[in-house]
C-alpha cells in the first residue's frame, strides 16, 4: 500500500507541474502559490468603509511600492501577475467568500481574468468559509455551480489531473456547516464532484487546511474525502494533539520552529499529500492586534530571516517530494493587516520576491 501509494503521489506531482509550468529546469522541482487577500478595493467591506488602506496606513513601512492600489483595476494585477511570475511563483490563490447567499465582490480575481499576464501565472480558490454559510442544500448547490460556471472550467484555473483545486481554510466550520446543511462533510464534496463531472471535469480536488493534530490530519480529512493538506497559517507549534501545543510565537524564529513542528508530524503522519504552508510573519496591529497575546504581533520577519524560514521548507519539499508533491503555499502576497507580505513595498522593494526566486526559482 506505501509503494502504490509512493507511485500515485509521483503521478500527481507530474501531473501538477505539467499543468503548472516551470521557468527554469531547477523551478521544475517545485511548485510555488500563494495566497492573495482581495480587500483593497474601495467599499469592499460595505459602505462604511470607503477607504480599505485607513488603518495600514499608519505603518507607513507596509507601503506598497504600487501605492495604496485599488486591487480591482486590470492594471494593478498586470503589474503584480508580472512580478509573480519574474520571481518564481507559479499560481496565486484568491481568498473568496461567500456571504448572504451569493459571493462577495470578486474584485482581484475579476481583474485577474481580465489581465494579459495570467497566461503566466495561473490561478484558484481558497473558499474563506469563516461563517456558517451556506446553511442549506440548496444554497450549497449554487455555491457550487457558481465555482464551476465562473473559475473551475477555465482554462488558467489550477488542476491536478484534470481536476481543479479548491483550498477550503476551516476545517471545524466546514464540519458546523455539514451538520447545518444535514449531510457528512464527504456527502457535500461527493455532491460538488458529481457537479463538476456533470460539467465535463473530472471532479474536484480539494485541499484542506489543517493543524498538526491526530482527529484532523489521521481521522476527519481523509474521511471526509479531502485530496490533500495544506494551511492559510500557523501561529503557534502542535505535534499530534493539545498537550504538544506550544505558546504563540513572539518572533519570527519562534513562529519559524512552530511551522517546522506542524510540518514535520504531518509529514510523518498524514497518509494525504501535503503541500507545505509557510509564511512572511504575523502582526495584527493595524486591524486590532492580537488580542489574547498582543507579543504575538512580534513575530515579524526580515528578508534574511524570511529566506532562512524559505530554506527550511526547501529541506522538507526535496526530502519529501511524494508527500508534498514539490508543492508550496506562502502567505501572503498582500495580507497587509496582518503582516504577511511578500508584495514589493517602498522599504524592502523587491527583496522578498528576490529569496523566492533564490530558494526555489534557481535565482534567475
Amino acid at each position: 500500500m506505501k509503494y502504490a501509494f509512493c507511485n500515485l503521489a509521483k503521478r500527481l506531482a507530474l501531473a501538477f507541474l505539467l499543468v503548472i509550468g516551470s521557468q527554469t529546469s531547477y523551478a521544475a522541482d517545485y511548485t510555488i502559490g500563494v495566497y492573495y487577500y482581495p480587500g483593497w478595493s474601495p467599499y469592499t467591506k460595505g459602505s462604511h468603509e470607503p477607504d480599505p488602506w485607513l488603518a495600514i496606513k499608519a505603518y507607513p513601512e507596509r507601503e506598497p511600492l504600487l501605492g495604496w492600489y485599488n486591487d480591482a483595476q486590470r492594471q494593478v494585477l498586470d503589474t503584480q501577475l508580472g512580478w509573480m511570475a519574474d520571481y518564481g511563483i507559479d499560481f496565486v490563490t484568491f481568498d473568496w467568500y461567500w456571504e448572504k447567499g451569493r459571493p462577495a465582490p470578486e474584485t482581484s480575481v475579476r481583474a485577474y481574468l481580465q489581465s494579459p499576464e495570467r497566461a503566466r501565472v495561473r490561478y484558484s480558490l481558497l473558499w474563506a468559509n469563516h461563517t456558517k454559510e451556506p446553511r442549506t442544500l440548496q444554497e450549497w448547490d449554487a455555491l457550487v455551480d457558481y465555482w464551476i460556471g465562473r473559475h473551475l472550467q477555465n482554462p488558467e484555473y489550477v488542476k491536478i489531473q484534470g481536476k481543479p483545486v479548491l483550498f477550503v481554510f476551516s476545517a471545524d466550520v466546514i464540519r458546523d456547516q455539514a451538520k447545518i446543511i444535514g449531510l457528512k462533510v464527504a456527502e457535500m464534496l461527493d455532491r460538488a464532484r458529481e457537479k463538476a463531472k456533470a460539467a465535463g471535469l473530472p471532479g474536484i480536488y480539494f485541499v484542506l487546511s489543517v493543524p498538526a493534530t491526530d482527529y484532523w490530519v489521521q481521522k476527519f480529512a481523509p474521511e471526509s474525502g479531502f485530496d490533500a493538506l495544506s494551511a492559510y497559517n500557523y501561529h503557534f507549534g502542535l505535534a499530534g494533539n493539545s498537550d504538544q501545543r506550544t505558546p504563540d510565537s513572539h518572533s519570527f524564529e519562534e513562529l519559524d520552529s512552530a511551522y517546522q513542528m506542524q510540518w514535520n508530524w504531518i509529514i510523518k503522519n498524514s497518509n494525504l499529500p501535503y503541500f507545505i504552508p509557510m509564511t512572511s510573519g504575523w502582526d495584527k496591529r493595524p486591524w486590532g492586534g492580537s488580542k489574547k497575546d498582543p507579543r504575538h504581533d512580534d513575530s515579524i520577519s526580515t528578508p534574511d530571516s524570511f529566506e532562512r524560514h524559505l530554506l527550511k521548507a526547501r529541506v522538507l519539499l526535496k526530502a519529501n517530494p511524494s508527500k508534498t508533491q514539490g508543492v508550496g503555499m506562502v502567505c501572503c502576497w498582500n495580507e497587509y493587516g496582518e503582516g504577511s507580505y511578500v508584495e514589493p513595498t517602498k522599504l524592502y522593494g523587491f527583496e522578498y520576491l528576490k529569496r523566492i526566486n533564490m530558494v526555489f526559482g534557481g535565482g534567475k
